[in-house]
């Protein structure tokens, strides 16, 4: 601690809060809208950091000048006991925002949900995970754009890709990724399927990827020469042609191999530009697992996990039940979870990650 109470860790965030303050209020940083959003992404971030402080100083000055006039004004010793307990309240806030939190938090999201084992089922299952994300960004306010979508005989998505996006800017904590990043991994599925004629309950399974949108190329650096782009003619279900142009496009990240294909807009130049897009978010991505998978265990998430194939939650149409195996949450709503009342599950992923900085921290 610094002689004033303050912690070391502090310093340097309150230095940078008002070094990222003073370069906001120049013009002539908003000419380059890229980094004016990472400068107000990482204000954003350290705002609650600031404001904890100030309460936590304001508090522990309050309870200090008390405890110096108690000796003579009997008053102010009555008030002590309150006041100190306040200065340790606000202490416990500031410890807990010092805690890092994932930088990424105020970013927007490319969801990608893949029919898996189950067939059409499973296919029907991952548009039921559409409606339910959809419905849940519709209630938090955000916009979601369909980018890629192959859908199946039955109604259902073998593959579909949307973007989720806050429509304003919004504190971290409250940033879509913030949210969904706990949603990537395996679903379950039972109930009975509408194939199903003897009325027997199956169980099938769709993926769901999450990556946090990269704002533009500042943030992942892409080289042409590392490109290879094909185009081709788009097609819809069974292979029939629903195009006359080669608009729809593929793009290859030779380095990495990541292949991004997109055919959903009638213009070659749209869909470069949504495949690009995609692109950028999968390479953010890979470069944040990167660092995850160097970093010790004690600083890696109990939730959120690389290891998309981890199976993370049961959807269960008979009983009404919903069940995350992560972190123990089970209700029998999951009819209105379906609808987009998904907040209290996220809130279980949520609690259940703090915990682990927290204690990550302390350790």
């Amino acid at each position: 601690m610094t002689p004033d109470g303050t912690p070391p860790a502090l310093i340097p965030l309150l230095a940078e809060h008002a070094d990222i303050e003073t370069q906001l209020a120049d013009p002539s940083v908003h000419a380059d809208a890229g980094r004016a959003r990472r400068l107000g992404r990482r204000y954003a971030e350290l705002g609650p950091v600031v404001q904890a402080y100030r309460t936590w100083r304001a508090a522990t000055d309050d309870a200090g000048a008390a405890a110096e006039l108690a000796a003579e004004d009997p008053a102010f010793a009555a008030e002590l006991p309150a006041l100190r307990a306040a200065a340790d309240e606000a202490g416990e806030r500031l410890r807990r925002v010092l805690v890092p939190r994932d930088p990424d938090d105020g970013r927007d999201v490319i969801l990608e949900i893949k029919a898996g084992e189950g067939g059409e089922e499973s296919a029907l299952f991952a548009g039921d995970l559409l409606r339910m994300y959809t419905r849940y960004a519709e209630r938090q306010g955000w916009a979601v754009q369909v980018l890629e979508a192959t859908e199946s005989d039955l109604g259902g998505y073998k593959d579909v890709q949307v973007a989720v996006k806050a429509r304003s800017a919004a504190a971290p904590e409250d940033g879509v990724w913030a949210h969904l990043k706990y949603e990537g991994g395996v679903h379950r599925v039972q109930r009975v399927p509408v194939t199903e004629s003897q009325g027997r309950i199956h169980t099938s399974a769709a993926g769901v990827m999450v990556f946090p949108e990269a704002d533009d190329e500042g943030d992942v650096a892409i080289d042409a020469n590392d490109l290879r782009i094909d185009v081709y003619r788009s097609s819809g279900p069974g292979g029939q042609s629903v195009n006359t142009t080669d608009s729809a496009v593929r793009i290859t990240h030779l380095p990495t191999g990541i292949v991004v294909s997109m055919q959903n807009e009638k213009s070659q130049l749209q869909n470069r530009e949504q495949a690009m897009r995609v692109l950028r978010a999968r390479l953010l991505a890979a470069r944040q697992e990167e660092a995850a998978a160097a970093a010790s265990e004690a600083r890696r998430s109990q939730v959120r996990t690389v290891d998309r194939s981890e199976r993370i939650r049961t959807y269960n149409y008979p009983e009404n039940r919903i069940a995350d195996h992560r972190t123990g949450y089970k209700s029998y709503n999951l009819d209105q979870v379906l609808d987009g009342d998904l907040g209290p599950v996220i809130a279980s992923a949520v609690e259940a990650d703090e915990a682990a900085r927290l204690a990550a921290a302390g350790a």
